[in-house]
């Protein structure tokens, strides 16, 4: 089985290679078992997961020859991650279409020239949702996106819904929650906080909150997120119905409640390293999402949340402090 991941360098991406590795192989879009023979790293910087059946591919996705030589015509799945964070698709417009939505459009268009339809998983995200709406949030909301970032993906999702329909791939889009703790530096995502406010004083740094102690937000781990991704693509077809997207489960907390997890796990000293210091422009983002779902289609695919915010920070110690 030859298997496709775009942003593969990427936090998500490495991890998703490794998950894929270990586990040997994975179901192609006739519902057959089979065992990975490659697995395709797609970037715009090298990935670096050693294991013999990993191919490195870097380049802009938006190249029509570097599309040929990531998606051949053996290509039997592939995992949609590359794109441009919140924030970033927010101040730069026409780097977030590009990126977000050329670049998907053209991988898609990619698809429909193989003769064997690939399985697609799509990573949309909550930004999808906007305005008002019930809370909790069920599947069948209505889409309306209030950030650029939101509407590159709900256009994504309805190009992935209508080539499933022509038969030209086997598309799932997984609206993911907030990941939170990602290791590494602060990115240009909106919600890059969620993560920082946890990662930095865990390291011993202040962090910077930019929004208010009462603000909500839907989250995962990038444990749960990656298992939830397999789950999604392992999915076979006939568990859809009129949709091909998937509101996949998270936990609500509000950012106020996720510094005193951090301060029953690490303590005061750790806790009081976060500084609240208000941004108008990333306050206004976040509070465009909703924080509350009710999702039903994931967890009868077999998707799960987190049990609480308590075991993603031990989770992130675990998997990235090592102690």
């Amino acid at each position: 089985m030859r298997i496709v991941i775009t942003g593969g360098a990427g936090f998500l991406g490495s991890r998703l290679a490794r998950v894929i590795l270990a586990r040997g192989s994975l179901t192609d879009a006739s519902g057959e078992k089979r065992s990975v023979r490659e697995l395709v790293l797609a970037d715009v910087v090298p990935a670096t997961v050693p294991d013999s059946r990993v191919s490195v591919v870097t380049g802009d996705l938006g190249d029509p020859a570097l599309l040929e030589r990531v998606v051949t015509v053996d290509t039997d799945s592939i995992f949609h991650l590359a794109a441009v964070v919140s924030g970033q698709a927010e101040a730069e417009f026409d780097v977030g279409m590009r990126v977000n939505l050329d670049a998907t459009r053209a991988l898609l268009e990619r698809c429909r020239k193989l003769a064997k339809p690939p399985k697609l998983v799509f990573t949309s995200s909550l930004a999808v949702f906007g305005g008002p709406l019930p809370d909790p949030v069920p599947d069948d909301a209505p889409v309306t996106p209030q950030t650029s970032y939101g509407a590159q993906k709900a256009i994504g999702e309805v190009l992935v819904y209508d080539m499933t329909r022509k038969g030209y791939i086997d598309g799932r889009s997984m609206r993911l929650p907030t990941i939170t703790v990602r290791p590494g530096k602060p990115n240009k995502a909106a919600s890059s906080f969620a993560s920082g406010i946890i990662r930095e004083p865990l390291s011993g740094v202040d962090a910077i909150c930019p929004v208010a102690r009462h603000t909500q937000i839907w989250v995962s781990s990038p444990r749960t997120v990656i298992a939830n991704l397999i789950v999604g693509h392992e999915a076979p077809a006939a568990s859809f119905a009129h949709t091909r997207s998937i509101n996949v489960p998270g936990i609500s907390i509000g950012v106020g409640e996720m510094v005193e997890a951090l301060r029953r796990i690490a303590g005061d000293a750790v806790a009081e390293r976060v500084k609240w210091q208000l941004d108008p422009v990333i306050d206004r983002i976040v509070s465009t999402w909703p924080a509350r779902f009710a999702p039903v289609l994931g967890p009868a695919l077999g998707m799960r949340a987190d049990p609480d915010f308590d075991s993603i920070i031990r989770a992130y110690i675990a998997d990235e402090l090592g102690r």
